[in-house]
This record gives structure tokens, sequence and C-alpha cells, in this order.
């Protein structure tokens, strides 16, 4: 195969897999692209080594991730002030980095089609799946672009994450994009003069089985979840859309016109609801430490007669002086007393700290804007007072990077969250497809845990988002805006919510079996040695 084609195939497969992963909210939806992403890569490995094979993977997840993450150019140029080349550089390197895994998936395919082809696929599939969840856990983790996410408005096919997480949905695509490969190569065998394959009826029987049982099984909860809304209590809240220019945020001459705007937008929201929600980080000031400012943001509560979450930073200092911050979502009561305070457990790095900061030092004076925040300490959920109606009804709140990690807002969940929040400046990404990968996300994670999501976005995408992944009702990005809706109060049920990445622990564990299995035992060679034996001993006995 020529160098040409097989950049060919390579781009084509970075391309579907990147607008697959680049729905917006209207128009024209990628998506389905997912579903045949990774035939034109398995093309390119037929006949590869080992060796090669890791290398077009790379090539493939590189361009793949190139597409998927080029906002991080806009977040660090526009808004972090790096220079452009400088910020193209890290980006590719982010996606090098990324590309790492397609390259060991890639170079997992071609070693076991070359020791035992017949249990490739299903071997692949869980492959896939354990290289997601390494890259979801792996130096801070970054589970952006999991395949899975791909299918966000698919919601037949999303209703079984609330068993096997986003993973589950990943697997499902691996699984069919290798069946429609391997038919493909049959059928593209039986019009030439090479030898025929086989035909490959395990795949095709196992990704049928898989899509009618996964289609069987989400309708069915789309059912009952249209069923159970009409029991579930509702809860009446208000989003507030600020649309703070992200150059402006933290400009002292800016404050007042910024809390000009969110009193406006709270008194719109306030009749008639129980709880209004800003977006982090969205006091330019923090609220513990400046009087004048926390009464304004008090009078409005009081004004609303509604509990209020909202972002602000919290100054904290060491024994030794030193200052540092939490990334904080406070809840104040109707009467505007502090009731709650959440600390922002998983920080953005090179955004919130800097990882190994006595080797990086340097990016403190090339970075705008890197703060010396620490991470909270445990999973804290917020209660609503007495007063409100229902009463005493807990969440949790995913403070913007937090809601791309599912066992963290799973955590949330399991502790007895009625409902979630997320809230978010995505301010930083720019008029690009980042605020919809990030919203695509929350979707599964509302499904995943099967409880409500309530979205507070600076710039936006606000919005509600249903047990079931429905979306509600959503904003427009780089829009003043403001939300009213009612979503359902749930009690934490689902099999992923108890008891976590379990079907991902087991790609994990099936994985790795059969690869030291396959890596240890020539399997044709077993095989026919347990078949042959009683017959060569009869033999034996015979003679």
């Amino acid at each position: 195969m020529s160098r040409s084609r097989l950049f060919l195939l390579c781009s084509l497969t970075a391309l579907l897999y990147s607008l697959s992963l680049s729905n917006n909210l209207e128009g024209f939806q990628f998506g389905a692209l997912a579903w045949v992403s990774l035939i034109p890569l398995h093309i390119a490995l037929e006949g590869a080594t080992s060796r090669q094979a890791f290398w077009r993977g790379w090539l493939t997840g590189l361009l793949a991730f190139v597409g998927t993450v080029y906002w991080v150019i806009t977040a660090m140029h526009q808004y972090g002030q790096v220079p452009i080349t400088i910020s193209i550089a890290l980006m590719v390197l982010l996606a090098t980095y990324l590309g790492l895994y397609i390259g060991l998936y890639t170079l997992g395919v071609v070693w076991l089609e070359q020791k035992w082809g017949r249990v490739t696929f299903l071997v692949a599939p869980c492959l896939w799946v354990s290289l997601e969840f390494l890259r979801t856990h792996l130096l801070s983790g970054f589970p952006w672009g999991l395949l899975g996410y791909s299918q966000f408005r698919f919601l037949p096919v999303i209703q079984f994450a609330d068993i096997t997480g986003v993973y589950g949905v990943s697997f499902l695509i691996v699984v069919v994009n290798l069946t429609v490969f391997l038919l493909g190569r049959r059928l593209f065998a039986a019009r030439s003069a090479t030898v025929k394959p086989s035909f490959p009826w395990p795949a095709l029987g196992t990704a049928l089985a898989s899509l009618t049982i996964v289609l069987a099984y989400g309708y069915a909860r789309l059912d009952q979840e249209a069923a159970s809304i009409t029991q579930s209590r509702m809860l009446q809240i208000g989003l507030v859309q600020a649309n703070i220019d992200q150059s402006h945020k933290w400009d002292p001459e800016y404050r007042l016109e910024t809390m000009n705007r969110y009193e406006r937008l709270t008194a719109q929201v306030a009749p008639g609801v129980d709880l209004i929600i800003w977006p982090e980080a969205a006091t330019p000031f923090l609220f513990e430490k400046e009087p004048a400012y926390q009464s304004l943001v008090i009078s409005m509560v009081q004004q609303a007669d509604a509990s209020l979450v909202f972002g602000s930073p919290t100054l904290r200092r060491h024994a030794d002086g030193r200052p540092y911050l939490f990334n904080s979502a406070y809840l104040l009561n109707p009467s505007g007393e502090t009731t709650g305070r959440y600390d922002k457990q998983h920080l953005v790095p090179f955004g919130e700290y800097i990882p190994l900061r006595q080797f990086l030092s340097f990016l403190d004076k090339l970075v705008v804007g890197i703060g010396d925040f620490e991470p909270g300490a445990a999973p804290t959920l917020l209660t609503l007072s007495e007063e409100s109606s229902p009463p005493n009804v807990r969440f949790g709140v995913a403070i913007c990077f937090e809601v791309i990690f599912p066992d963290l807002v799973r955590e949330l969940a399991w502790g007895g969250a009625n409902f979630l929040v997320t809230v978010t400046n995505d301010a930083w990404f720019g008029d690009t497809v980042a605020p919809y990968q990030h919203f695509a996300m929350t979707v599964l994670r509302a499904v995943e845990n099967r409880l409500a999501f309530a979205r507070a976005a600076n710039t936006g995408i606000s919005g509600f988002i249903a047990p079931d992944g429905r979306i509600l009702q959503t904003t427009p990005i780089f829009t003043e805006n403001s939300l009213t809706g009612a979503i359902p109060l749930r009690a934490p049920s689902t099999f992923y919510t108890r008891f976590g990445d379990m079907f991902a622990w087991a790609c994990v564990i099936i994985t790795t079996i059969l690869l030291l299995f396959v890596r240890f035992f020539h399997i044709p060679g077993a095989i026919e040695t347990i078949f042959k034996a009683p017959t060569q001993q009869k033999g034996v006995q015979d003679a």
C-alpha cells in the first residue's frame, strides 16, 4: 500500500472521528459518522507489522485530536496571551500525547491479529475502552473527546450508560466499526483472487445482538422515564448567563457593570423559582473578603426570595502565611446566609495550577491567569433550606472541568444528590466547538446517574437536561440570557451510580488476561494439543 494511500486512510479516520465529536445543538448532526470512523484506519492496518501499526495509529490519533482540541490555541493565545506559535506547538503536543492511545490500540489489534486473529473482534473493543479509561486517569486525566460522547443526541443508544458509563457506548461503536470492516474485507476478498477469509459470523452475531439489546433497553428506559417524570417532585430553577467578556472579567473597572448585569438577570428569573444559579467564578471579587460587594449579592438574594448558587474564589492561607485559593461554589439561602460551600476537587492543569512547578515555573510568566489554586478535600453536597419547596433537597455541584470525569460526578450522585448542577466559564474556549463538546459530556453524566442537570455557563451553553439525557432548554453561546425551568428530583439508583466503572474495569481485566495469554502461549498449537492429545494417546495404547 502506497504512503499516499496510507496517509489518506489515516486522515479519513481522523476527519470522521473529529467530526463525530463536533455536534452542535442545532443543524446537522455528525454523530452517525462515529459508527464508520475507524474503518479506514483498519484498512490501513492490513499487512502492517506491529511497529507500522503503532505509527499509523499514532498519526491518525494526532490528526484526530488536532481536529478535536484545536480550541486550546484560542484559550492560550487569545485569553492566556501566549504567543501564537507557542500556543500551536502546545496544542500539537497535547494532540501528540492523546494520539498515543490510538497508536497503542492499533498496535494491540495488529499484534492480536497476528497471534490469534479469531479473538481480535472481541478484544479490540475491550482494548479501546481500557485505553479510554487509562486516559481518564493517567497524569491527572484528560477524557475529552471519548468516542461515546459522539452519541449524546441519540437517546436510545446512550440509555445503557446507566450501567456501563460512557465507556459502554464507546465499546458498542468499536464493535460495529470492526464488524463492518470485517464484512467489507470478506466481500472484497470474494471478488478478488486472494485467499478468502472466513465469514465473520461471530463478529456479526455479536454486533447484531449488542445493538438489539442496547436499543431494546434504550427504548424501554425512555418509556419508563416518560412515565416516572409525571410522578416526580419538581424544583423550579432560574439560570443566569451574564456573558461577561473574559478580558473584562477581573478588571476592577468593570465590577459594577458586571454586578448590575447579574442583578438585572437575577430579577428576571426570580419570580416563582426555588433556586437561582450563577456561573463559575461569577463574582469579580473574593466573596468572603469584600463586604461592600458581598452585601450587594446578599441584597439580590433577599429581593429574589430564592436560594442562590454562585461561583467565587475562596482565599485561605498556609501555616506559614502563604496564600492559596479554592475555586468554590457557594450556596446562600433566601435570607442571604451562607449555608454551604463546595471547593473544586479536580483542577485544570496549567489553568488553575502548574504541575511539577519546580520544573515548569517559567509558565507563571508565560501564561496569564494561572492561579495558585488547591483542590478541595472531598465531594460535598449542598442542601436547600427547610423553607424551600420541596424542602431539604440535596444536590452536587461539578465545577467546569470536573463534569468530564464520570466517577467524580458519580460520587456526588452516590452521596445522595437529588439533582446535579454544573457551573462553568466557557469563555476561555471562544467561538469554537468546545462549548458544545463540553455540554455533550454533561448529557452522559445525567444518563449515567439518572439525575437531572442544571447548567449555568458564563457565555453559554446554559440549560437543563433531563435524567434520560433529553435536552430540555438551552441558551445560545455569547449572549446575555436567562432561563427558568423545572427539573425532576430523584434518589440515586442506577447500577453505575452504585458500582461505578465496573464495565471499564472488566474491559481492562479481559484485555490484560487475553494479551498475557496470547503472549505466553502459541494459541493454534495449544488448541491443537487439546484436541489431538486424546487421539494420540489412544493410538499409543492401541500399539
